[in-house]
């Protein structure tokens, strides 16, 4: 008896001590490392966008739960946009927002967070974006699902049925919540994944996470069969995992759904750009291309590739999604970036993610997007008269 009781003193002198080292380590670790870098965005439910970041998860990010230091008293520009402008799989610094500010000497503040869409974007734009006074405003409009997310938050929140024309329909705007099936194991490292600044280092970067990433890269389709393929291009630099099923559901030009999400889209960047023109804030549009069609000189009409029918139709629909966007943005004097030929001339430089389940792209393809952002307010600038001289 004595012995079980020494036992259970020394378990739990040893549980104790261990969970005291590595509350130590998470508090030094987020004294040394940008938290915002690291975890993952708790995101709870909201009547306007769906869902918003909870109180909780703010403690790594500004007072209004976006990826910055801090919320500025004014801003020269405001990025806004979904996983692609926050910068998914890089650090904050490295997002395209504050590679733009970089190369041009202004203060850029980003106002990205996954899973927003045109709704989100225009809601922020009016209500937060233009209260920082900036000068300019840039919408990161990422092809791959803004339109079926313009569909689903219109038809899915009651405070966006102004927009609807077509019948009411059940649709689940909530795309942050995780399925119902999930484990308790699931659940816990879900929970320490949006908390745990140790966590994601010791499981999600460094050399083991690249290590990692490139053995799931190079056997994608067996491990996710109908979901995943892959290219591997030695010579070219070039190993990349593709999930074109996914991003065809978001882009499908067949899809009456995104139809409508791309009307919907349409109507608040015209309402937007009105809205800016009020305001005397230049308004412009990033058009940034799905992953597929960045490679589509490699993946197209390519039979020995799995999937192949899927990727040849996402790329059919991309191209007409685009000509209509940029046909719509020209006809409404609505600025616009293309960052699709930069990243298309760079496709050998490890532009995305090392993995082969999150298609977000990683530091290079960030910096591209910020490079062709920053070389359009160049041209812009050049383009304008120099000021009147001083009398």
């Amino acid at each position: 008896m004595i012995k079980l009781k020494n036992i259970l003193i020394n378990l739990t002198v040893f549980v104790v001590a261990v969970a005291v080292a590595l509350l130590l380590a998470e508090g030094a670790a987020r004294l040394v490392l940008n938290p915002a870098d690291f975890v993952k965005l708790e995101v709870v439910p909201d009547d306007i966008l769906g869902g918003i970041p909870s109180p909780s998860a703010r403690a790594a990010f500004d007072r209004w739960g976006f990826r910055n230091p801090k919320v500025p008293e004014t801003a020269d520009i405001v990025g806004v946009g979904d996983s692609h402008t926050y910068g998914n799989t890089a650090r904050m610094v490295d997002s395209w927002p504050y590679v733009l500010g970089r190369l041009s000497g202004r203060q850029v503040y980003n106002m990205g967070l996954g899973g927003y869409g045109p709704n989100q974007y225009f809601y922020l734009s009016k209500t937060k974006a233009l209260a920082l006074k900036p000068k300019m405003i840039i919408w990161g409009l990422y092809m791959g699902d803004d339109f079926e997310n313009a569909f689903s938050i219109t038809y899915g929140l009651d405070y966006w049925k102004y927009l609807r024309i077509l019948p009411p329909q059940k649709v689940e705007a909530n795309i942050w919540e995780g399925p119902p099936s999930e484990t308790g194991v699931r659940k816990i490292r879900v929970w320490l994944s949006r908390h745990s600044v140790i966590y994601q280092l010791v499981f999600h970067w460094g050399f083991g996470g690249r290590i990692k990433g490139n053995i799931q890269i190079r056997n994608a389709a067996q491990l996710y069969p109908e979901y995943d393929t892959s290219i591997d291009i030695p010579g070219e630099n070039i190993l990349e995992a593709f999930r074109p099923k996914g991003v065809l559901f978001g882009l499908d030009q067949e899809n009456p759904n995104v139809r409508e999400g791309m009307r919907i889209t349409f109507e608040l960047l015209k309402e937007m750009n009105e809205i800016c023109q009020q305001n005397h804030v230049q308004f412009v549009v990033v058009v940034i291309p799905t992953k597929e069609m960045v490679f589509s000189e490699y993946l197209e009409h390519n039979s020995k590739l799995p999937l192949s029918d899927s990727i040849d139709k996402l790329l059919v629909s991309e191209r007409l999604a685009r000509t209509a966007t940029f046909k719509f943005l020209t006809d409404n004097n609505i600025a616009s970036v293309d960052p699709f030929p930069a990243l298309k001339r760079s496709v050998g430089q490890g532009l995305y993610a090392i993995s082969a389940g999150d298609m977000h792209p990683g530091k290079n393809g960030y910096r591209v997007i910020g490079e062709t952002v920053a070389e359009y307010l160049k041209q812009v600038q050049a383009s304008q008269p120099p000021p009147a001289a001083a009398q």
